[in-house]
Parts: structure tokens; C-alpha cells; sequence
């Protein structure tokens, strides 16, 4: 590996480092590992699911591909819960979420809202999350006799799949754990764009030393792998089907902004950033790549534009006031920023599009054996990072905005940067990006899904869908269609005619499941990808129409058959791969609905374990009664985990109250 040149990033030069583009042959193992479960990705789902296991005396092996467990709340820096209020005010949550929100909250007793900002209730530094969730697993190791093999700084290699029976299962999985090398910095040292490649390469470099390790299941055979990465890298792995980017505008996703199938876009992702205020100005250098992004951001509306103080307070996570809400400013408080037209990043085509397709995967070697590189356009990571440090010296100096006329200077800031600082590393950027979307699960053939499994738009979504947009975006019989999905128990008397689509009356709640294992509330909430290539070029625009699904859902529900692949019999999804579509997934990705998707996993996989009974079984003759699946489910209540918001049912449609 050479340096192959230097540039200005994180305002010091670092190296370049790029990788070899031919994998180096395949080394032997170092280390072999047996688990019950071997959970891929440290993130919220992934946490949540060793932690029920964990609890449950079973063996959980965790991978990670940063060196610290949590995602959102931590190595990926959106550390500010995004809760709904009657939610939250009822405390209706998994109990793990419950348990580390309430350890944030005494760790900050001295303040009301932890951090004092105004996006959440609940604001902190991604370092605390890390540490809670750490002591919340080992806690649960030992009150439930489980063990956890915690592998820090891991990536997925390869998949051994075998026929067993009449389907297929993993039978081990090969992993990369990677360390400093001799004389190479520590860790957290580069962004990831320039250490993902290397990363995925099994042979040593000046940068790493290497691990070879595969997990494997105990003698009795029997085990469970879990899909909990950002991505969905295993569902590229085993080459199931997925769906990535926008679906095709149907009468179960009208709100759709594509005619047709569109992967190039999934939501944008952001590398969030810290900044400290001052009680002096401070002076900024522009980074070299600035002049590239400076025409793209913006604060958005004219209040922010005047009073840039409420974009620094509006995810203020560590205040010195003991004030609840407070807009105003202390020299010490540091900020967290994810701001749309500000480091949100969102390539929206086949040039640029940050994860790649099935076809751009084969056509870059990934999906042959050995070939994996974590699936990635490594330009778009370097794309993200520069906006992220570009809009910090925006935030500070820059004088016009991309959409206002106005725009103020905010000196009184510094960036925070070190392994010291909230994001751990020393270019500041948070270790991993938050990623908002990423391969989403089709899942097995299902009475009444002829094409897969999925969760739409009508699953969740309080719109209007008699709108005249609707009626004018989609054609008669899709109307037809989407009226009739909608029309509750009054559906056969509109398939019949004696109800006028015009005078049917739409359910007023969530799709209910009789297979549900979990729940979830938040807005269809969207970070659109850009229309033209580069993102930042001067003057481009959020995707059209991208925004038209936007509006709040009912409280809703996470089915067990949305975490149950085609053909591999022994996988579990979870987190943000679960089986939905685009629209429905801007509602299912927050922090809560990410726990309570993890916890059912990890309480199904042990479940499994125990009876024998493998996922799909427990699903496979809906809308019939499981007696099996109902005591899975029973399971999962009693141990604190909803399956169901208070009052479910055909017969209820007063939601008003759950906002």
C-alpha cells in the first residue's frame, strides 16, 4: 500500500491511503469462534438482539465494524432520541431502550432535558451512549449466565451456505478483525473513506495487522446468524433478494417519486460533527475542497438564517445550563450537527450512488469469492465527509446561502477533533456515517404478497390517500386498488360496488400483523437524494416528489415475517434491513424501532433454539393460528417488549390521541 498523495481534511494533511484493487490470496484462520448467535453489526438492532439473548444464557459473538457499540447513538453520532410524545410519555418501549434511556437520564439528573436541546427530550455525548450499552450487555451476560464475544473493529469477509434439509444454511461465517500496525496510528486516525478498503483486505498493510476469524455454531450444529449492519452486507452476500433505493409507484406506495424501480436513491446519509462554543471568535481555515461545496448549503428558513443560535442548540448535546429547552448559549456547550442542506449528503444516481447495486457489485468482482469490500462507492464516503467539514466552515464564515438571502457569521465556535473529542476520532467526523436506508430485505413468499414479503406506504401512513394527488398520480385501477386496501372491514362491500370508491370510508390505523414481534412510531421523515451529479453542484435540487410521502403514521407494528429471508433457514434481519419499502422505511429507522426490531430477533432466534422450530415455521400458514407463534410472542411481552400498542385492534380507528 502506498501514500499516494496528501489533501487538507479535518483542517491537518493526512495521508491518503488506498488499497490494492486484487484481493491478496486467501489467508488461514487465526482465530475460530462458537456461538449460538453471531450477530454482524454493533449497532442498535444488533445491540438489542445480544442483549435479549444474552439475557436468555445464550452465547452471543458480535461484530462491529467501528470500536464502539450503539450506531446512532454513538459511532455514528445522531446521539439525540427521536421519540414521539405519546410514546414516550407512556413509556410504552422495549424494556433495553427503557433501561438505557433511564441511565442516561440519571447520569444527567442535574438537568431536565439531558443536553438542553429542543430536536429531543434526551441529547448526550456519543461516548455515553457507547459506554451504557457496553454496561447494559455484560450486565445481561451475567444476570442471564449468557457470554458475550465482543469483535470490535470487524467486517464480514464471506459466507459458507449449505443445503440442509429443504432449504439452506449459513454454516460459518469468515470475519477481519483489524488493529494498528507496528508504527501506524491508532485507530480512528482516518475517516473511513480511506480505510474501508483496506478494511475488507485480509492481507496486512502498513496501516493494519489482520485477524482471520470465523465463527462458527456449537457441536450441536444449530445456530442462528443475524443481519444487524447499516447496510444489509449480508443480504449482498448471499445474494438474497433486496430492494434498495425507491419502488415503483403502486397503490400500496402512491406517494412514490419513481414510475419504476429507482436504487440509485436511497435517503441521504450524514457524518455528523461536534462543535464547542466560544466566548471569543476563533479563526478558521477553509479546507482546500471548500470552494466545491460552498454553493450547497443552507439553514433552511429565514428564523434560522437570523438566529443561528437555534441550529447550534437544536442538538446541543452537553449544555452547562440547567435550564430546560434554553435557546441561549454558554461558552463549553458543544453541539452535535445533522442538518439537511448541511452535511446531509445525498447522491441520487448511478454515477455516484453510495451503496451499490446488485449489477454495479457483480461488475466490481464483490459478489465473487473473496470479492467483498462492503459495498461501497468509496467516493461518495470522501463526497459525505468534505460536505460534513466544508459546512462547519460555513456554519462559521460563510457568507451566502444556497436558498436565503441572508446569511450570518457564527465565530464563536470551534471544531472538536481527537480521539479525546465527542466523535473519538482525531478528523472529528463520526466514525461511521449515519446511514438513514440500506438493502432492504424482501422477504419470503406470503399469503397475499405473491412477490415477497413488505411493509408499504398504507401500512402506516395517516395521509389522505384520497387526495386529489392521488387520484390524479395514480391510474383508475390503482386507485381502485389502493381505496380497496384501505377500505378496513368494509372491503368486501367496495370490491362488490355497493360502496362508491368516493363514499368509502379508509381505515384510520396501522396495518395489524397477526405475526407482530414488535413496535414502532415515528413520521415518514425524509433526507431526499439530489437530482444531478455531484450532489454539491451549484444549484441542484432534492429529487421531485421525494418528499410527497412526508406526514405522520398511527402507531405501528414490526412483523416477524419482515425478518425472515427466501432460502436461508438460519438468518434472521433485523434493524434497518427488515422487509419495507422506501417510504415505510423513513419511519422504521429511528432509535426505539431499531432496539424493538433487535429484540425480536435475538427472543426469536433463542426461541428457535430451544423448540426446534425454525422462523419460517412459525409464520408459514398465516393468517391461520401458531400456537407456536403465539407463545413466541407471549415471550416477548412478558420479558418487556410490546408486540402491540395499548387498544389494538380492527375495531378500534381513534388514534388522535397518539401524536
Amino acid at each position: 500500500m502506498k501514500h499516494l498523495f496528501h489533501f487538507v481534511f479535518g483542517f491537518c494533511v493526512l495521508p491518503i491511503f488506498l488499497s490494492p484493487s486484487a484481493e491478496a490470496a486467501t489467508r488461514s484462520i487465526d482465530q475460530e469462534v462458537t456461538c449460538d448467535l453471531m450477530v454482524a453489526g454493533g449497532g442498535l438492532a444488533g445491540a438489542a438482539t445480544a442483549y435479549e439473548a444474552l439475557k436468555a444464557g445464550r452465547t452471543v459473538c458480535m461484530t462491529e465494524i467501528t470500536d464502539w457499540v450503539g450506531g446512532q447513538i454513538s459511532s455514528q453520532g445522531t446521539s439525540a432520541l427521536d421519540e414521539k410524545k405519546t410514546q414516550r410519555d407512556l413509556r410504552y418501549f422495549p424494556r433495553g431502550y427503557l433501561e438505557f434511556r433511564q441511565q442516561l437520564l440519571d447520569r444527567h439528573k442535574h438537568q431536565k432535558t439531558p443536553g438542553n436541546c429542543w430536536v429531543s427530550l434526551v441529547c448526550f455525548l456519543p461516548k455515553e451512549g457507547d459506554e451504557i450499552l457496553e454496561s447494559m450487555l455484560n450486565k445481561a451476560a451475567k444476570e442471564g449466565k449468557g457470554t458475550l464475544r465482543f469483535f470490535p473493529n470487524t467486517v464480514v469477509k464471506d459466507l459458507q451456505v449449505a443445503n440442509v434439509g429443504q432449504g439452506q444454511q449459513i454454516q460459518s461465517v469468515r470475519a477481519i478483525q483489524h488493529s494498528p500496525a507496528v508504527g501506524a496510528p491508532p485507530l480512528n486516525t482516518y475517516p473511513l473513506s480511506q480505510t474501508i478498503a483496506d478494511s475488507y483486505q485480509e492481507a496486512d498493510t502498513p496501516l493494519f495487522k489482520k485477524k482471520i476469524i470465523r465463527f462458527v455454531p456449537p457441536a450441536s450444529g444449530k445456530w442462528f446468524v443475524i443481519e444487524a449492519t447499516e447496510t444489509g452486507e449480508l443480504l449482498a452476500l448471499a445474494d438474497l433478494p433486496y430492494r434498495l433505493g425507491v419502488d415503483a409507484l403502486s397503490h400500496t406506495n402512491p406517494s412514490s417519486s419513481s414510475e419504476t424501480d429507482y436504487p440509485y436513491c436511497p435517503q441521504a446519509f450524514t457524518y455528523t460533527f461536534a462543535m464547542e462554543a466560544t466566548d471569543t471568535s476563533t479563526t478558521v481555515t477553509p479546507p482546500a475542497f471548500y470552494s466545491r461545496y460552498a454553493q450547497s448549503y443552507s439553514f433552511n428558513s429565514n428564523d434560522y438564517a437570523q438566529h443561528p443560535e437555534l441550529v447550534f442548540t437544536y442538538r446541543r448535546i452537553l449544555s452547562g445550563q440547567p435550564t430546560a429547552g434554553s435557546r441561549s448559549i454558554t461558552p463549553g456547550d458543544i453541539s452535535m450537527q445533522n442538518w439537511n442542506w448541511g452535511n446531509d449528503y445525498g447522491p441520487g444516481t448511478s454515477a455516484d450512488n453510495y451503496l451499490y447495486t446488485r449489477d454495479q457489485l457483480a461488475a466490481t468482482g464483490q459478489l465473487t469469492p473473496g470479492g467483498w469490500q462492503g459495498g461501497f462507492r468509496v467516493s461518495a464516503l470522501q463526497g459525505g465527509e468534505e460536505q460534513a467539514l466544508g459546512f462547519f466552515y460555513w456554519f462559521h464564515s460563510g457568507t451566502t446561502d444556497a436558498k436565503l438571502p441572508l446569511k450570518k457569521l457564527f465565530p464563536n465556535i470551534r471544531y472538536l477533533q481527537g480521539l479525546d473529542s465527542p466523535m473519538g476520532t482525531v478528523h472529528g467526523l463520526s466514525k461511521y456515517p449515519y446511514l438513514r436506508e440500506g438493502r432492504r430485505l424482501i422477504g419470503r413468499y406470503a399469503y397475499g404478497y405473491p412477490e415477497g414479503f413488505l411493509m408499504d406506504e398504507i401500512s402506516v401512513s395517516r395521509k389522505n390517500f384520497k387526495d386529489r394527488y392521488y387520484t390524479e398520480n395514480l391510474t383508475p385501477e390503482g386507485y381502485r386498488n389502493l381505496v380497496t386496501a384501505l377500505s378496513g372491514l368494509n372491503t368486501i362491500a367496495v370490491i362488490r360496488g355497493q360502496i362508491p370508491l368516493q363514499e368509502a370510508q379508509l381505515r384510520a390505523r396501522s396495518h395489524i400483523y397477526p405475526d407482530s414481534v414488535g413496535i414502532g412510531h415515528y413520521n415518514l421523515d425524509f433526507h431526499p437524494c439530489m437530482v444531478e451529479s455531484p450532489p454539491e453542484r451549484a444549484g441542484n435540487q432534492e429529487r421531485p416528489k421525494e418528499r410527497q410521502g412526508a406526514n405522520e403514521t398511527y402507531p405501528f407494528q414490526i412483523p416477524l415475517r419482515a425478518m425472515i429471508p427466501p432460502r436461508i433457514d438460519n438468518l434472521l434481519v433485523t434493524g434497518k434491513s427488515i422487509a419495507m419499502s422506501h417510504i415505510s422505511a423513513s419511519a422504521y429507522r429511528v432509535h426505539a424501532i431499531e432496539w424493538s426490531a433487535g429484540a425480536a430477533a435475538g427472543t426469536t432466534a433463542v426461541y428457535s433454539l430451544e423448540t426446534g422450530m425454525l422462523p419460517y415455521q412459525l409464520v408459514e400458514n398465516l393468517p391461520r393460528a401458531n400456537p407456536n407463534l403465539e407463545q413466541l410472542q407471549k415471550r416477548l411481552t412478558e420479558n418487556g417488549n410490546p408486540i402491540a400498542f395499548p387498544n389494538t385492534s380492527i375495531l378500534n380507528l381513534d388514534w388522535k390521541k397518539w401524536r
